[in-house]
């Protein structure tokens, strides 16, 4: 079977379910060597600026009459690769090339594949799009065999955090915008509170969405995770100033304890495949210390003083 994905999380679910993707997204880099693949798509935006820059350009393509919008296809490289499946995602426009572009390049090619579109807000969402890949490229058992280790790794976390008292439970907020300050909504509720947390900006499955910064003052959270979608931990670094120079940042509760972090979020919190349980992993020590001695690796996730030290932050 020919199979392309046109986003990271899909990619890492059919390399997690045994596959091979012909072609990929010009995002995908996870496992390493589908950065061999010939990527089928494109961005129309410069990635490598602030976070407020990115956000303009994005708003920008939204607006643009041409209905060109975020990324473009590569129709020749599609058509090479006579795909008899391919996976995209109707989630988000921003973050992917969604369904309607893809059925447009489809229209313009010979090949005549099956569609697969993936729509996940919530870890039980992901699993579903896992055993619908499995399916659709004949790996029903492999998929299964996925999701029972992936459930199995949740529950050993869950039996750690399963009996701790509400008022033991910090408030977390986790940010996945800088500016505008957006909050991680989707499955991170779940992820949060499997960890030992409380998380009180969003619900399970709400989509992430701007916030006013006077709500983030009132809710002051205990714990603060700066976790960029698309940035990893150096260009995390270069936006912190966003918040850090917001008024009232020195006085919420996670600033004065010393308990902010920074999580790569192009490579975990914002990828809804296999790799939200290495997310969930990750949060459980930051968010409840005492009971994981486990710490998270620096390549991932940091401390905030650590990441001005190592990163050249001046926030």
């Amino acid at each position: 079977m020919n199979l392309v994905t046109t986003l990271p999380s899909a990619t890492e679910i059919a390399c997690a379910l045994g596959l091979e993707p012909v072609g990929v997204s010009h995002e995908c880099d996870y496992p390493p060597r589908v950065l061999d693949h010939p990527p089928v798509t494109r961005s129309r935006i410069d990635t490598d600026g602030s976070s407020a820059a990115i956000d303009e350009q994005v708003l920008e393509a939204a607006d643009d009459e041409s209905g060109e919008g975020v990324y473009e296809i590569d129709h020749a490289t599609l058509e090479a690769l006579d795909p008899d499946l391919i996976v995209t995602q109707g989630m988000c426009d921003v973050c992917a090339v969604d369904t309607a572009a893809i059925e447009r390049a489809v229209d313009a090619i010979e090949a005549e594949p099956d569609l697969l579109t993936t729509d996940p807000h919530s870890v039980a969402d992901v699993f579903a799009d896992v055993e619908r890949i499995g399916r659709a490229a004949g790996v029903e058992q492999r998929a299964r065999t996925v999701i029972d280790d992936l459930e199995g790794r949740i529950d050993a976390v869950r039996d750690r955090t399963t009996d701790i008292d509400a008022s033991e439970r910090p408030r977390v907020a986790i940010f996945d915008w800088t500016n505008p300050v957006m909050i991680a909504g989707h499955w991170t509720t779940e992820l949060v509170e499997w960890a030992g947390g409380r998380y009180g900006l969003a619900d399970v499955g709400e989509r992430s969405r701007p916030r006013q910064w006077d709500e983030i003052r009132d809710y002051d959270p205990e714990v603060v995770i700066v976790a960029p979608c698309g940035f990893d931990l150096a260009q995390t670094a270069e936006n912190l100033a966003d918040l850090a120079d917001r008024e009232g940042w020195d006085e919420l509760s996670a600033v004065e304890e010393g308990r902010i972090w920074a999580l790569d979020g192009d490579q975990y919190l914002n990828r809804p495949g296999p790799r939200l349980v290495d997310t969930l992993e990750l949060l459980a020590p930051i968010i409840q210390p005492e009971r994981f001695d486990e710490r998270p690796s620096t390549d991932v996730a940091v401390p905030w003083s650590v990441l001005r030290a190592d990163y050249g932050a001046t926030a």
